[in-house]
């Protein structure tokens, strides 16, 4: 049996093994790489989409917001007023519209990284700023309303309550119970759960570096 002929296929076997595993190293570790960067741009962009949802239910309002708005050819007085009012939402959003459609393109591409189900939140905060954008809707038409006589007592309270409604989605903390934070933090708390192990140490590629020159180290050192 030629030995060195059998030891020069072992090594060929062994280097084209190594080169092998090198490659599917690098690319778990570069696929890692982006996964914690797509996270942290993801994670980034739902902390900037929380600030600019409490921007846009600030029950204080400044001169002039809602004036945009183009006025219908019959509209009296009062409900100009009324819906100039409302429009102030419509002004905000469009303030972070340029935000708003960075977090709708990061989506497909998180989906790819991360799953069907991992884009829930994306779901949810589109949900909410839709919310948002209805009740301002209704409000215009309904303080438009606001003075005028009801046949009935109880007609007069259901729109009170109405209005009551969607003031409370279109301004924050008006009421005890607010119903679009608690939706707003749950929607973060869950992108943040997704993006956790990614963003910690075992899944950045500074840690794999980090271990890999560990083994090294250990091996010179015994």
């Amino acid at each position: 049996m030629d030995y060195s002929e059998l030891i020069k296929n072992i090594s060929l076997i062994f280097a084209s093994w190594t080169a092998i595993y090198g490659i599917g190293q690098w690319r778990r570790e570069h696929k890692g790489k982006r996964q914690a960067e797509l996270a942290e741009d993801t994670l980034t962009l739902f902390y900037e989409a929380q600030d600019a949802i409490h921007h846009i239910r600030n029950p204080f309002s400044f001169g002039g917001e809602g004036s945009s708005r183009k006025p219908g050819a019959n509209e009296t007085a009062e409900e100009k007023e009324a819906y100039d009012k409302a429009y102030v939402v419509f002004e905000r959003i469009n303030t972070h519209l340029e935000l708003f459609n960075k977090i709708h393109a990061i989506r497909y591409r998180f989906m790819a990284q991360f799953g069907v189900n991992a884009v829930q939140p994306f779901d949810e905060l589109r949900k909410i700023i839709n919310k948002i954008q209805i009740s301002a809707r209704h409000l215009g038409q309904l303080w438009a309303r606001r003075n005028i006589r009801f046949r009935t007592q109880q007609q007069e309270d259901d729109h009170i309550t109405e209005i009551r409604k969607h003031e409370a989605v279109f301004w924050e903390d008006l009421e005890e119970k607010d119903p679009i934070n608690p939706k707003l933090a749950k929607c973060i708390a869950e992108i943040e759960r997704t993006c956790r192990d990614v963003l910690s140490e075992k899944g950045t590629l500074f840690s794999l570096v980090n271990r890999q020159l560990s083994v090294v180290l250990k091996k010179k050192l015994y």
